[in-house]
């Protein structure tokens, strides 16, 4: 009877039974997907101001509002000086070195306005303000960090044109605060974001970055500095529309797909 009973044990092990850490590592990145929700649920809007520097370059002054769901207004200082908002219907650009003002109306999938709505606006949000967009394939596991004796690790292998990249974003725990992300090429290029100052709210339970820096190769490239944070302020829907200032020129303008272009025939 007791070789019975530890036959099924043996044949699972030789199968690759799942070990206790790896489900263990399964539970963790489950409650921290919950716990990120929750986090962004407390966090309905804000109001940012900073400026962002680059390697080489002057420093550039900034401002966004966000406001759920999905009303957001950016602006650039000189030399750029424009302005994008998206009131939840139509997406506004006003250039001012070129005094033109657009609008556009959306005619694009869903998925694809998501899509294009965080790319037009990710360079005004900087990490830890939204939460990080995960993969389903991400892992979790416990780290220490210096700004928190307890944190987690996210990490996923990023797909796409981005196939072989490893990226890990680092949050203390139970608070998921954004404390860092660090990224490595197949080629074994590294870069890093890291959080040097914080703006808490403990009215919310939770921090936001207020000062970060982008490494690269362990070498400074840029560095990102808020001087204003306003957390769950209050924000009008009037505050993301936008109208043409006296004296632009004025276009309407519709988002679609591109249509892929046709094959090259024989000839």
């Amino acid at each position: 009877m007791r070789a019975r009973l530890l036959l099924p044990c043996v044949l699972l092990a030789l199968a690759g039974c799942p070990r206790k850490g790896a489900d263990a590592n399964a539970n963790l990145a489950s409650e921290v997907k919950t716990r990120l929700a929750e986090r962004e649920a407390k966090l309905t809007s804000y109001r940012i101001a900073g400026t962002v520097k680059d390697e080489g370059q002057e420093a550039l002054s900034f401002t966004f509002d966000y406001r759920a769901p999905q009303r957001m207004r950016g602006s650039l200082g000189p030399p750029a000086s424009r302005t994008f908002a998206w009131d939840g219907t139509h997406l506004f650009q006003q250039v001012d070195g070129e005094k033109s003002f657009s609008t556009f109306k959306s005619e694009l999938p869903p998925a694809k306005l998501v899509g294009f709505l965080n790319q037009t606006f990710s360079p005004f949000t900087p990490e830890g303000f939204r939460a990080p967009m995960l993969l389903r394939s991400a892992t979790a596991r416990r780290a220490t960090h210096p700004r928190a004796p307890e944190a987690v690790e996210l990490v996923q292998k990023l797909e796409g044109e981005a196939e072989g990249v490893e990226m890990v974003y680092v949050l203390r725990w139970p608070r998921l605060d954004f404390l860092g992300k660090r990224t490595r090429a197949p080629d074994g290029t590294e870069a890093e974001e890291r959080v040097e100052e914080e703006h808490c709210q403990e009215s919310l339970g939770l921090c936001v970055p207020k000062r970060l820096t982008r490494w690269l190769g362990g070498r400074q490239v840029g560095e990102t500095v808020l001087g204003r944070v306003e957390l769950n302020a209050t924000l009008p829907n009037d505050a993301f529309t936008l109208s043409a200032p006296e004296g632009y020129s004025v276009q309407s303008k519709t988002l679609v797909e591109s249509t892929p272009a046709a094959p090259p025939t024989g000839g």
